[in-house]
């Protein structure tokens, strides 16, 4: 096998934020090209239907491309380019007709590192992906849901030709370019056997691969038709939870009608803080609303906040640890520093 066994994130060589923050620039803003998508994942909101038509501030659609050129115009305002434009939220970004556009629009405006996205490449046909590619995409991180027909519509309700989607992932590796790949699956399915059946598959035609764990992450959300793994965290790592969120001290994301989430993880709009519309991204960044979510955060008030308290992500999947610096990162806040 030529991949190398990694996760989707740097687990290993992370900044330590407790020692640059705050900061003037985030490192990385996730933007939502669609929050819609065409798998129905029985471990995901968006793939409960029901569940989306319920939910107030869902089924959006598609991201406006003029809105998008406004967000990216937007943060080209900031000292320092962002690390990452995140292309990815809540549904599959390639179901946006101008996925190729939005990441050529960021490349060339120079306001960040790189461009990625994560996507279940489904929609990804040659033509797709030479348009993508040419447009400058810098990573992308494709979820596996299974190893044949049968396990993805089972797991995913998606009836899919298994050996052309195979094929089409081994297209878009061998005309990558610049474009990193990385292929990840959720083990929790599968055998031993299958997993081993995975790393054949997409072993050499991928630069990583991973196989992930289930968690429940997404706040307010139960997961009533899979099982939590209490085993391992969704990278394998260790489960510890952290009183601190590390995310809103460097990153945000723009929700696809244009309002602002304080988190990435924010399915239901629960989280919202304004609109890119009314607010410059700049602006969003140094306000008020986000400085008192980091304060309460620092206060070790987490448990008491009715969407927050409960977060998988923080006992399952946070990178990075701030509670030991929160005292004195607080201080920092009410002097004013931060």
């Amino acid at each position: 096998m030529k991949a190398e066994i990694k996760p989707r994130i740097d687990l290993e060589n992370r900044t330590s934020l407790e020692a640059v923050i705050p900061l003037r620039t985030p490192f990385i803003i996730n933007i939502d090209p669609s929050d819609r998508c065409n798998f129905q994942c029985k471990f995901c909101p968006t793939g409960d239907r029901k569940l989306m038509r319920k939910t107030t501030g869902r089924n959006h659609g598609f991201m406006d491309f003029e809105l998008y050129k406004k967000i990216i115009d937007d943060i080209c305002a900031f000292d320092d380019k962002v690390k990452v434009i995140r292309l990815y939220k809540d549904g599959e970004p390639l179901l946006n007709p101008h996925f190729a556009d939005m990441v050529r629009y960021a490349k060339q405006s120079g306001c960040c590192e790189r461009v990625d996205t994560t996507t279940n490449a489904s929609l990804l046909t040659s033509e797709l992906s030479l348009a993508i590619i040419e447009a400058g995409l810098d990573r992308i991180n494709i979820s596996v849901e299974g190893v044949n027909e049968n396990q993805y519509m089972d797991f995913s309700r998606y009836r899919i030709d298994f050996p052309k989607f195979v094929e089409n992932i081994r297209f878009f590796f061998e005309h990558r370019k610049q474009c990193e790949m990385v292929v990840k699956i959720n083990g929790d399915i599968l055998t031993e056997e299958e997993k081993q059946q995975f790393y054949g598959i997409f072993g050499d035609i991928t630069d990583g691969i991973f196989v992930e764990s289930i968690m429940n992450c997404w706040p307010t959300f139960e997961q009533s038709k899979v099982t939590v793994n209490e085993s391992r965290g969704i990278y394998a790592n260790q489960i510890k939870e952290v009183l601190v969120c590390p995310y809103v001290f460097y990153s945000f994301a723009v929700n696809s009608d244009g309002t602002y989430s304080l988190c990435f993880l924010d399915w239901k709009r629960t989280l919202i803080l304004g609109n890119v519309k009314d607010t410059p991204v700049k602006e969003f960044w140094n306000g008020k609303e986000l400085k008192e979510y980091q304060r309460l955060f620092l206060k070790g008030t987490r448990k008491s906040h009715p969407v927050c308290a409960e977060c998988g992500q923080l006992r399952q999947g946070a990178p990075d640890d701030l509670d030991d610096y929160r005292e004195d990162l607080l201080g920092k806040l009410t002097m004013g520093v931060i």
